[in-house]
């Protein structure tokens, strides 16, 4: 059985991602460090940002951040231990758990935007064309769509 292999162009697609991903992450990483914050921490304070003071339900939020349950929940317990979201019984059913930005949790997260959104310009919007970010967001959303073929 022979092995398969990427084409040039597919090797090149994805490595080129990869490499780029990896830089770009790590980069934000070293951005966010003097906040005591990771990527992973920024994001989940991000979605429970852009959610409002309504909060999202914890299964909600992992679905969303595509983590598990299990990890998310930890993940959670740091952020509240932190003093960064609180944590309550969710409104309707009670059976589980809604979370939200708390004042400091909101004011950490204007910070780390502010840290990044130069990086953000630098590492990745400035370097592409309007057309390349537009077929870049298209790429996104394709990629997204992880549903059956």
């Amino acid at each position: 059985m022979a092995t398969q292999r990427l084409t040039e162009l597919e090797d090149k697609a994805w490595r080129g991602f990869l490499v780029s991903h990896e830089h770009i992450w790590r980069e934000l990483e070293r951005t966010l460090a003097p906040l005591n914050v990771s990527m992973t921490e920024y994001s989940v304070l991000g979605l429970l940002g852009e959610a409002g003071r309504n909060g999202l339900r914890l299964s909600e939020l992992a679905e969303r951040r595509g983590m598990s349950g299990p990890g998310l929940s930890r993940l959670a317990n740091r952020l509240e231990q932190r003093g960064l979201i609180e944590r309550s019984r969710a409104a309707g059913d009670g059976r589980g758990y809604e979370l939200r930005l708390t004042p400091k949790g909101e004011s950490l997260l204007r910070k780390a935007w502010k840290l990044q959104y130069d990086d953000i310009q630098r590492l990745f919007l400035d370097r592409l064309s309007h057309d390349q970010l537009k077929a870049l967001a298209g790429i996104w959303v394709s990629l997204a769509d992880q549903g059956e073929r």
